[in-house]
């Protein structure tokens, strides 16, 4: 099965679906108004993937921040990954979320609530030129 890269922006998240290397990563900024029609391809790949999926699938979420249109699609690839787990393939996400940002951890955590898809909450601190340049 073929990758899938998205390059990220200030809108935008970067995707990063390599089924062969086995790692599956959405990061950066989603508060675009047109998320339909950016994450249309990525969940057409998840279904895809789905089909035929690795025996064991590490999701990795590493969101700064996203709006509400987007926050639909990511339940909506957290509802495909409960199908796949449900169809006895092995699925962990991994929530990452900046040191201190409560907001991020919090919606990883009713995200974790509303699948029965094992999380892992990993917080992580930006460099310092990082957090500089927002």
């Amino acid at each position: 099965m073929e990758s899938l890269f998205l390059d990220g922006n200030r809108t935008y998240p970067t995707v990063v679906f390599d089924s062969e290397a086995g790692y599956f990563e959405i990061s950066g900024k989603s508060v675009m108004d047109e998320s339909e029609l950016f994450f249309r391809p990525v969940l057409s790949w998840l279904d895809e993937y789905a089909e035929n999926p690795n025996a064991i699938t590490n999701f990795i979420f590493k969101l700064d921040y996203f709006n509400i249109a987007s926050s639909k699609r990511l339940l909506f690839i957290l509802y495909k990954l409960f199908e796949m787990q449900h169809k006895g393939y092995s699925v962990r996400v991994s929530w990452y979320y900046e040191e201190y940002d409560d907001d991020m951890l919090e919606a990883g955590q009713d995200f974790g609530f509303m699948v029965a898809v094992p999380f892992d909450f990993v917080p992580y601190r930006k460099p310092l030129e990082a957090r500089l340049a927002v």
